[in-house]
């Protein structure tokens, strides 16, 4: 074919063909068993596919639900629990400090309920029950997010602890409150009024009721730490009401207040850092422990102590020198002593001025008469006086 010509498009077809016939044709047979082999391995796969998906939406073997996701979680994004965690949540939780690592906390609001029944009692003239529903140790990030609005938030800080607490009052308590105050009849369930802010009246209602609460609570803490709890600011948002990182600790504390047929929930929100610095008197099992008190060996280690030998040094005269006069001292020389012959003593042990005296003898040896008393330590010597009559009274008898 010359290279001018057109291209015969049958003649090449025809080539082609002559070439596949003039093939091995064993060749051609593994070729189609391997087709074979394919199509049977992706028949196989189909049908494993298709039987997974049965099993996943009849038995649920394999594919997890969205509940038991969240039961395996601890916690669903739709309802915060601060009762009880579980799952992973729960090992999240495991390193938060728990309050009843603090017993005395359970103390205090055992009496901030018993003084709360008294002055709401008067507060409201009427017949007030309060009961403390829980404590618990909740993240303050959750706790934000799972406060039920409308409410109002009250920031208050404590001055000898120089940090912030929050009171929550719900919607059912204030209306409840209001109710009572303004003169609302018994009987009636409190009218619950939505979209729309408190009034005026209503705030400061509400702020008499938690001024109320805090003097109570001073009152409760004050046999472990006086404490000033002052109101800092009302807030209806959360997030305007943020004394703490979302992540940090804090304790909760839920009181319910019932006032017959109305009534309502107040919490208390306490930081960790909040009460850092009364965590000491807060580690005590009952009011006024005192850790560590053993009047016996106390006893002991003051006579023992009464009893101990020391040495007491008596110092004549004392000099500071140049370095360089010193480093030329040589043998022979003389160093005068700018000081008199009736002269006093001092009488130290280590570092301490005991007290002072005259030189003279007794017999063979160099003594040192006191002149002057001895200086009383900062401590008192009553324990060790006392712990001395007793082993005279223990080797009297």
């Amino acid at each position: 074919m010359a290279p001018g010509d057109p291209v015969d498009q049958d003649a090449i077809a025809a080539q082609w063909e002559a070439s596949l016939d003039s093939e091995d044709p064993v060749a051609a047979a593994e070729e189609a068993a391997a087709n074979e082999m394919t199509e049977a391995m992706a028949e196989q796969w189909a049908a494993m596919v298709d039987d997974s998906r049965g099993m996943s939406t009849t038995s649920g073997e394999r594919v997890l639900s969205q509940e038991e996701i969240d039961n395996l979680l601890g916690f669903s994004v739709g309802d915060v629990n601060l009762d009880d965690n579980s799952g992973i949540r729960a090992i999240i939780d495991s390193g938060m400090v728990s309050y009843e690592r603090l017993p005395m906390l359970e103390i205090v609001f055992d009496r901030l309920v018993r003084l709360m029944t008294t002055s709401l009692r008067n507060f409201t003239s009427d017949n007030v029950e309060v009961s403390l529903d829980r404590i618990t140790s909740v993240r303050f990030g959750d706790y934000m997010n799972s406060i039920p609005l409308p409410a109002v938030l009250c920031v208050f800080k404590a001055e000898e602890w120089d940090n912030f607490g929050l009171a929550t009052v719900d919607s059912s308590l204030i209306y409840s409150m209001i109710d009572v105050l303004l003169g609302g009849r018994r009987g009636q369930a409190a009218l619950r009024i939505e979209g729309r802010p408190y009034t005026t009246i209503e705030t400061n209602l509400v702020k008499r009721l938690i001024e109320v609460v805090l003097a109570d609570a001073e009152h409760a803490f004050r046999p472990l730490s006086p404490v000033k709890l002052n109101i800092d600011r009302l807030e209806t948002n959360p997030r305007f009401a943020a004394i703490s990182r979302p992540a940090n600790a804090a304790i909760l504390v839920r009181l319910r207040i019932d006032m017959e047929d109305r009534g309502g929930n107040i919490e208390l929100l306490l930081p960790y850092a909040t009460i850092e610095p009364i965590r000491g008197v807060l580690l005590q099992m009952f009011m006024g422990e005192k850790f560590g008190r053993d009047s016996t060996w106390e006893q002991h280690l003051a006579s023992e102590i009464g009893q101990a030998q020391i040495g007491v040094d008596a110092v004549l005269y004392e000099a500071d020198l140049p370095l360089k006069q010193l480093m030329s001292l040589k043998v022979g020389d003389t160093l005068p002593l700018e000081i008199r012959a009736d002269a006093t003593v001092a009488v130290r042990c280590g570092s301490v001025m005991l007290t002072e005296g005259r030189m003279g003898r007794v017999g063979d040896r160099v003594a040192i008469r006191v002149t002057k008393p001895l200086r009383r330590p900062n401590t008192t010597l009553a324990m060790f006086e006392k712990a001395d009559e007793q082993t005279k009274m223990m080797e009297a008898q």
